[in-house]
């Protein structure tokens, strides 16, 4: 007669699964809650202490760590030395392991967990008995996710459990146990960069492909997932979210979140086509709009107040792949609902953004670093030369600053009055960044007087600056820090242009 061991926190789809067994001829043997589930539908299990001789103990620390078990779990079929040592010890083989594992995840997702508590919901006999049977997956079926029964089952009933099957079981307890190691793991370790780092993912979605269309491609959230993330959005309308999709998204989100006022963010290609602020979420949406209606095409946006029917109409009249928001009116998601293919995302938006890791894969490896959550403030700024900047030259300064660290680096923002006027992306010299948004800000108005310019990084030359003067822009940010600096303080005081050092760089690769 075959042997079956089941213990499981999650006892949705046990009692079939076990009446299953029992059909096939299963001997089954069972553990604590598992037991009681078992014998109350009418089955019959044994329980673990009559296997193992010795009763469970420690208050449920240790009930199947034993020779008995682990015996019967390892032991070679195929090896006569390993099934004569059972016959010696009176082992009986165990040939299917039913385990999922103490909710640990779910434990310090409570508010107020105590460590005590979280180390209690850590399992160890349930690893234990998973990891033996899927060693021996050549003789032992591992079975550790309900979604598994009815297959398991229906093989077992048609003889058409084969090698490749067992494997990919075995292959599911490995992938399980060590994403639970690794919560574990991270929610005890206090070092800032361990010897060895576990992040740990899951699957959200395979999606149709990567950045283009010959590229596969999936999604995966982490483990204890994030409110404020995209993957964590709810998907009112439209369909499958993309690779580029989620990346560009992603950046709206960053974006956005930096901004407390009325804001609208508009999105190409991971860099911020357009920022606006308003005193309501329409005027807000115009001057996203007006500060590049041409980017913006095919592009995201985000909006952090709710969106109402005169702001979804305009929204509604020109092609767009995702809107997220914190909620839509009736009224408006109704207007935006017709556009088949238009995703209408919602999600809490917060601007208190939790530090975490950025994970950037190379070859052989990762690259690992704190976000960019540095958030300047007046307080923060160093006037370095002759011309002082305005108060409301300040208050652009800010918003300008807040939008420039976005941009992929070498990064330029010119912009006024809580509109971006013109942004210069992704060069690899910094006054190339300067030429382009400067060339987008004359797009919108000619006169730069009352704009400012933002740069994410140093002046290498004074050359920017110069540039800068001679298409009207009064007043310039930037962080400091090139043995040159002098130079373009000089030719800023030279030209009459007010210069703030911000003291923080803001590279985005």
């Amino acid at each position: 007669m075959a042997r079956a061991l089941l213990s499981v926190s999650d006892k949705n789809g046990l009692v079939p699964f076990a009446q299953g067994l029992a059909e096939l001829g299963y001997e089954l043997v069972s553990t604590g809650g598992t037991l009681k589930v078992l014998a109350e539908a009418g089955l019959a299990p044994i329980a673990i202490d009559e296997v193992t001789g010795f009763p469970e103990m420690l208050d449920g620390r240790v009930k199947t760590l034993h020779p008995r078990v682990h015996g019967g779990l390892l032991a070679r079929r195929d090896l006569p030395e390993h099934m004569a040592k059972l016959a010696e010890f009176d082992i009986t083989p165990i040939d299917l392991v039913v385990v999922n594992l103490y909710p640990f995840k779910a434990t310090i997702q409570k508010e107020g967990v105590s460590e005590a508590e979280a180390i209690e919901n850590i399992d160890i006999g349930g690893p234990s008995m998973l990891r033996s049977a899927a060693k021996n997956f050549a003789s032992v079926l591992a079975v550790t996710d309900p979604a598994d029964y009815d297959i398991v089952l229906e093989k077992l009933r048609h003889d058409e459990i084969d090698g490749a099957f067992r494997k990919s079981l075995a292959a599911k307890v490995f992938r399980q146990t060590a994403a639970y190691d690794a919560l574990i793991a991270n929610y005890l370790t206090e070092e800032t960069f361990p010897a060895q780092l576990t992040p740990t993912f899951e699957l959200f979605e395979e999606l149709r492909y990567g950045e283009n269309p010959f590229q596969k491609a999936a999604a995966y959230k982490t483990a204890l997932p994030e409110l404020y993330s995209v993957l964590s959005a709810n998907i009112l309308h439209g369909k499958q979210l993309s690779y580029n999709n989620i990346r560009d998204a992603d950046a709206a989100l960053r974006i956005i979140a930096e901004f407390s006022e009325p804001t609208v963010v508009t999105v190409k290609h991971m860099n911020p086509a357009g920022i606006g602020q308003g005193p309501d979420i329409e005027t807000a949406w115009d001057k996203a709009f007006a500060a590049d209606p041409v980017s913006i095409f095919g592009g995201i946006v985000a909006l952090n107040r709710e969106v109402d029917l005169d702001t979804a109409m305009k929204l509604k009249a020109i092609f767009l792949e995702i809107i997220i928001a914190p909620s839509f009116t009736d009224e408006a998601y109704a207007a935006l609902a017709k556009k088949k293919n238009l995703r209408l995302l919602t999600l809490p938006f917060t601007t208190d953004v939790p530090q975490s890791y950025e994970l950037t894969s190379v070859f052989g490896g990762v690259v690992v670093q704190d976000r960019d959550l540095v958030n300047e403030e007046l307080a923060d700024f160093e006037v370095v030369t002759e011309v002082k900047p305005t108060q409301a030259q300040l208050e652009t300064m800010v918003f300008a600053q807040k939008a420039v660290k976005h941009v992929k680096s070498n990064a330029i923002v010119v912009a006024r009055h809580g509109q971006t006027l013109g942004v210069g992306a992704g060069q690899p010299n910094r006054i190339d960044s300067v030429t382009y948004a400067i060339k987008n800000a004359k797009k919108i108005t000619d006169d730069l007087s009352d704009a400012v310019l933002a740069s994410d990084a140093f002046f290498p030359f004074s050359d920017s600056v110069e540039y800068a003067a001679e298409h009207g822009i009064k007043a310039v940010v930037q962080p400091g820090g090139s043995i040159r600096d002098q130079e373009s303080i000089d030719k800023a005081n030279e030209l009459g242009i007010a210069m703030v050092l911000s003291g923080n760089r803001h590279f985005r690769h």
